[in-house]
Order: structure tokens, then C-alpha cells, then sequence
């Protein structure tokens, strides 16, 4: 059943923001994003003991499963590093889907409906969720917010012996394997569960993808007879931009009875694609998002979307497309913003504020 699985319950957790308001908030730059109210801070200078209760409790109010929590509770960095993920993610999400039908609506009941189901829209909503917290373990090993991890310790690099190897590399290699064995094993039986796994890993191998080494000179006269080199991580809108191609291009290898599109279909391999060993497994081998079901149409309000009577568009870009064919309404308004900015010495940037008409454009109901 998917709504037991631990991935199943990580995605509730992590796109189900309302769980996490009262948690905790990592920084300055990141918030709960279903509206302005701050998440609770966690205090950052407490006695040892205060500081483990602190963690323990922040690691409850995440909802987690039993195994999650354990995973959790082991290092005081862990809970504070699943919120960014889920605010990183979540914003990712949205960014990419804004000029979309679907724009990555993360409403409860919306959501709720949309784990339910095998539409190309719940492969991203796995895939970003992986990347996510693959990412920002990564980052919070190199940056020492964790204890049981650090830099990447262990490069693989061509001409080794002539590279010093220096700086602080993200911790790939730790952040997967957390990754894996936090969002749950296969199952070999439920072809849901494994379509989900799938697109699991699609999104850790996204990541894995992106990793570029940076070098930095060292020498007399900027020569490079010694060089420092790391390993980081691509920055996460690239990551989201590389899952968002694979989503249009997402392969269906099955359907159960359609009742979001109407129809019906057999489970079946994808065209052109290996199968698994003796032909039965219709999954791909290679990292490209999967779904079993055709999505709705989210034109009109339902079970999975609000519709988009009242979204705003862009005339010469989406209107046609986002707005389903109702056309759209066209409002004019006044707006003031800065304009020939310039920097003063010292140090303060001056502006002007300038006032002009536009127009904006929302689809009918």
C-alpha cells in the first residue's frame, strides 16, 4: 500500500508543509512557504543535554516513520537539514511548474490525491524530493553541520598523483547512501512501489550527474605547479531544470483503471526500451522518469488541482495553453517600482521610483 511506505510517508512529510510549521527554521533564508507565519527556532546556544531534547523533539514533529525518526535522532544535524531540503525542494517545485496548468500545488487535500496516483507529475514530486534531500545533505556534510559526516574524502580523479587534493568537496558519497536506506528499500512485488523507487533514484542520479571538480592554481607567478581541487555539487535549479526536461519526456510503462483520464490500459514496457531479466520488468534501465497513469487535464477544479480559473498568465506565452481554451481577462493597473538605481559612495544604492501601466491577464472560470 503506498500510503505506508516510507518514501510515501517522507513525501507527505516533506511536500505536506503545514506538518512542519512549529519545527524548526534552519536560517534566515528559508520559510514555511503555505504563507508568512515563521517556522519555530530552534534556540542555537543551549546546554548538551537541552540541545539533545531539542533535536529529539525536532525530529517528532517531523512525522517521520520509526525508522526515519531513529535515522533522525542520530545526528543533531539530520533534522534541521530535512526542513531545508523540503523548503529547497518545494520552492524548486514551484519554480519550475509556474507556467504550467499544474503549478505544483502543494495543498493537502491536492497532494493527498496526487501520491495516490502514478501521473508523471507524483515521478517528479519523487525525483525532486530525492534530489533534495541528496543536495542538501551533501552541502551540510562539507559545511560541518553534521557530525557523523564531513568532505568528500575520496576522489577518483585522472592524473591523481599531480593534483593536491584540497578545499572542501560536497560528500556525495555519504548524502546517497543516507538517501537510499531514509526513503526505503524496493519491492520486488508492487509495481507502484517500485515505479516510486525508480523515480527515487532518478533524481540522486540527477545529482550524482552534476558533480564538477573545481580547481584553484598555486605557484609562483599564477604558474600551476601545484593544484587544489574539490568535488561540489551543480546549484539545485539546475537540478530542478534537468528533472523538469525528464518529466516532458517521461516514459508511461503501465496504467491501472485511468479514473483521472478516463481510460484503462495494460502493463506494458516502454517502446524501445530494455527490459529486465527475461523481459518482465518494465522498467528502464536507464534514469528517466516513469508514471503508470495519464494526468488530468488541471484545467478544472478536482481532486488533484484548483484548476486555473483566476491564474494569471503571460498573453504571448501561456494564456492559451494555461487557460484551457476559456480565454483569459485582461486588467489594467498602475504600479510603482525603483528604477536608475545607482550606487553611492558609501556605501548605499539610491533609486528612483518610477510609475507605469501594465497589464495583467487571467484565465476565465
Amino acid at each position: 500500500m503506498l500510503d505506508g511506505s516510507p518514501l510515501a510517508r517522507w513525501l507527505a512529510a516533506a511536500f505536506g508543509l503545514t506538518l512542519l510549521l512549529g519545527a524548526l527554521r534552519p536560517s534566515a533564508a528559508y520559510f514555511g512557504l503555505t504563507g508568512s507565519e515563521p517556522l519555530t527556532v530552534l534556540p542555537l546556544t543551549l546546554e548538551p543535554e537541552a540541545a539533545a531534547q531539542a533535536h529529539y523533539k525536532a525530529c517528532d514533529r517531523l512525522k517521520l516513520e520509526r525508522k526515519q525518526r531513529r535515522m533522525c535522532r542520530r545526528d543533531p544535524g539530520v533534522a534541521e537539514t530535512l526542513v531545508e531540503a523540503v523548503s529547497m525542494s518545494a520552492l524548486e517545485c514551484q519554480f519550475q511548474f509556474r507556467f504550467e496548468r499544474w503549478n505544483c500545488t502543494l495543498e493537502g487535500r491536492y497532494r493527498a490525491s496526487l501520491l495516490k496516483r502514478g501521473f508523471k507529475e507524483t515521478a517528479f514530486l519523487y525525483a525532486i524530493s530525492s534530489a533534495g534531500l541528496t543536495h542538501a545533505l551533501a552541502k551540510a556534510c562539507s559545511a560541518g553541520r553534521m557530525e557523523r559526516c564531513t568532505c568528500d574524502e575520496a576522489p577518483d580523479l585522472e592524473n591523481r598523483e599531480a593534483w593536491q587534493w584540497g578545499g572542501c568537496g560536497d560528500n556525495l558519497k555519504y548524502s546517497s547512501k543516507f538517501v537510499k536506506e531514509f526513503l526505503g528499500r524496493r519491492s520486488s512485488k508492487d509495481l507502484r512501489a517500485r515505479v516510486d523507487f525508480h523515480n527515487n533514484l532518478v533524481g540522486v542520479k540527477v545529482i550524482k550527474a552534476g558533480v564538477e571538480t573545481t580547481c584553484k592554481c598555486h605557484g609562483v607567478s599564477g604558474s600551476c605547479t601545484v593544484r587544489t581541487c574539490w568535488r561540489q555539487l551543480a546549484p539545485f535549479h539546475e537540478v530542478g531544470k534537468h528533472l523538469k526536461h525528464k518529466y516532458e519526456t517521461a516514459l508511461k510503462v503501465g496504467s491501472t483503471t485511468n479514473e483521472a483520464a478516463g481510460e484503462a490500459g495494460a502493463i506494458s514496457p516502454p517502446r524501445g526500451r530494455a527490459t529486465g531479466v527475461g523481459g518482465s520488468d518494465p522498467l528502464p534501465r536507464t534514469p528517466e522518469l516513469v508514471h503508470l497513469d495519464d494526468s488530468p487535464s488541471f484545467c478544472l477544479a478536482g481532486r488533484f488541482s484548483p484548476g486555473t480559473a483566476g491564474r494569471r498568465c503571460h498573453r504571448e506565452k501561456n494564456c492559451e495553453s494555461i487557460c484551457c481554451g476559456r480565454g483569459h481577462n485582461t486588467q489594467s493597473r498602475v504600479v510603482t517600482r525603483p528604477c536608475q538605481c545607482q550606487v553611492r559612495w558609501c556605501c548605499y544604492v539610491e533609486c528612483r521610483q518610477c510609475t507605469q501601466r501594465e497589464e495583467v491577464y487571467t484565465c476565465k472560470g
